[in-house]
């Protein structure tokens, strides 16, 4: 429980840095990163029912088929909504999470592959490195 708990707050303080230095976006502690507008909010949406629906690997999968085929009118777009997805599925119970056979692990994970994908992977490495 204390290790989750802990990985919790990584989760969350490594998608706050991240805002920070990438975005300029502070993000203040307890505060919901939401920084999406039309049509890449109503995704947002999206993926947040399917998740709260247990429905989470389905909703990874939406998302990434998203960044690969979509090209995002402005650029950090598809970062944001991945990093704004994975901070809401950061949020949900231990409980919720393993009954639907998803894990913290598996959120760190989905963001060091998405922070390649837009050429900061040395960036999610020293953030996880560094707690």
């Amino acid at each position: 429980m204390v290790e989750k708990d802990y990985i919790m707050r990584l989760i969350h303080e490594m998608v706050r840095a991240m805002a920070k230095l990438i975005f300029h976006i502070e993000i203040k502690e307890g505060e919901e990163l939401v920084f999406l507008e039309g049509e890449h909010q109503d995704f947002y949406q999206v993926l947040c029912q399917l998740a709260d629906q247990g429905k989470i690997n389905q909703a990874e999968n939406m998302l990434f088929e998203k960044l690969e085929e979509e090209v995002f009118q402005e650029e950090g777009d598809g970062l944001k909504l991945a990093l704004a997805f994975y901070d809401y599925l950061n949020t949900k119970e231990n409980d919720f999470l393993d009954s639907n056979e998803y894990s913290r692990e598996e959120i760190r994970d989905g963001i060091q592959n998405v922070m390649k994908m837009y050429g900061y992977s040395g960036l999610a490495e020293t953030l996880l490195e560094s707690r």
